[in-house]
């Protein structure tokens, strides 16, 4: 799969314009960053997504793509990212990031920036299902209020609400067949309020759902602020520290290495149950070590085929999002890769810059290092190869 986003942040927000200060939703600062930030701050951390369409209003792309290029300093996304103009309908913004994507593109994440509560978990069950082959991906709940249809005042009928589910973004699509449904949609002067009822209208076009999330709120409408000033109120936050250690032997019938999701050309094969990522399982004991919640083993069984071959990178986000759920803010990184072969030197920068990318964190706060052992232990002669990670954090203060 080769995966971009679209993100939406092109609307003008007339429900909550005037709570706002005329300001549109999607630029209202919030912890530091316009609200579409955080959303593509969270898909970019997301291992299967490549690259981010951002759409913007016409007359405000100039000033949004400089705040971009001011908040990306540094590459702090670590992904391809471009701009372009949005349409007067929500349908004709998303039809204008699906033809900015690269012709290499396979799959797309379309997100409203005004959601910008949504998780890594939820984007990479919208990404399994695409990947088993769905054609289009929807996250949903169910419907608990009664739900009554109305005309002119009068209740007409009430719907079975067991049959009924709420709509969430981001929405996964095969491009080509969101591309197609779109050139339908424009031919026939369609108007929807989602990209998901684009297919449902086409013959044989099939979307299927997954889990939504609960709290994955969008803000709608002047109430709907509270819930942002609610998710910045912080509680007392007290030091914390994990420590982990993995190691994994060389074999022929191993896996290609990777290391801190960087696949290293050349490198001897691994021999693991997941993809033997040693950096990264480290990384994650490390991490979960922060806050008490034992080690991947426990998460991740390697007597669970469902992880045979697992995408380490995967894991990773599955481990950030459960410690996170829990309050921890993560400080620095310390990682040290413990090989006599290959030579870390020439990878040690994309690997960096990669943790960075999938943990949210600085560059100043992740370092990076590689040592031999001196040609000493099974390292030494070459036959497996170690990683350690120190992190430390901050964690809420237990009551």
């Amino acid at each position: 799969m080769h995966t971009w986003a679209v993100l939406l942040a092109a609307g003008k927000g007339a429900r909550i314009s005037e709570a706002c200060g005329r300001t549109r939703k999607q630029f209202i600062e919030w912890n530091g960053a316009p609200l579409f930030w955080h959303s593509a701050a969270m898909l970019s951390r997301i291992a299967r997504v490549r690259g981010i369409i951002f759409v913007l209003p016409a007359e405000e792309i100039e000033a949004a793509t400089t705040r971009l290029k001011q908040l990306d300093d540094g590459r702090a996304l670590g992904i391809p990212w471009k701009t372009v103009c949005g349409g007067e309908r929500r349908q004709d913004s998303v039809y204008s990031g699906l033809i900015a994507l690269p012709e290499q593109c396979d799959h797309v994440l379309v997100h409203d920036s005004a959601r910008p509560f949504a998780d890594a978990n939820l984007c990479n069950r919208i990404l399994d299902a695409l990947h088993n082959g769905a054609e289009g991906v929807i996250p949903a709940l169910p419907v608990t209020d009664t739900i009554k249809v109305v005309e002119a005042g009068i209740v007409k009928t009430t719907p079975d609400r067991s049959s009924l589910v709420a709509v969430q973004t981001p929405q996964g699509f095969q491009k080509n067949v969101l591309l197609k449904a779109h050139e339908i949609c424009r031919q026939n002067n369609w108007d929807v309020t989602d990209d998901a009822s684009l297919l449902e209208r086409c013959e044989d076009m099939r979307v299927q759902t997954v889990a939504g999330q609960a709290d994955n709120i969008k803000i709608t409408n002047a109430e709907d602020l509270s819930l942002l000033k609610q998710k910045s109120d912080a509680p007392a936050m007290l030091p914390c520290f994990g420590w982990g250690y993995d190691v994994h032997r060389f074999g022929q019938n191993g896996r290609p290495m990777k290391l801190g999701g960087v696949p290293i050309a050349g490198g001897p094969a691994v021999l693991a149950h997941s993809d033997g990522d040693v950096l990264l399982h480290a990384l994650m004991d490390a991490v979960l070590g922060c806050m008490a919640m034992g080690d991947i083993g426990m998460l991740f069984p390697d007597t669970d085929a469902a992880f045979d071959n697992a995408d380490s990178s995967v894991l990773l986000n599955e481990v950030l999002e459960k410690v996170r759920n829990e309050g921890l803010l993560i400080t620095h990184i310390d990682l040290t890769i413990i090989t006599q072969i290959p030579r870390i030197g020439p990878w040690r920068d994309q690997i960096h810059k990669n943790i960075c990318r999938l943990t949210r964190i600085q560059a100043g706060q992740v370092n990076v290092k590689a040592t031999t052992e001196e040609k000493l232990g099974f390292t030494g002669e070459k036959k497996g190869i170690k990683a350690v990670a120190a992190v430390t954090g901050l964690r809420p203060a237990l009551s």
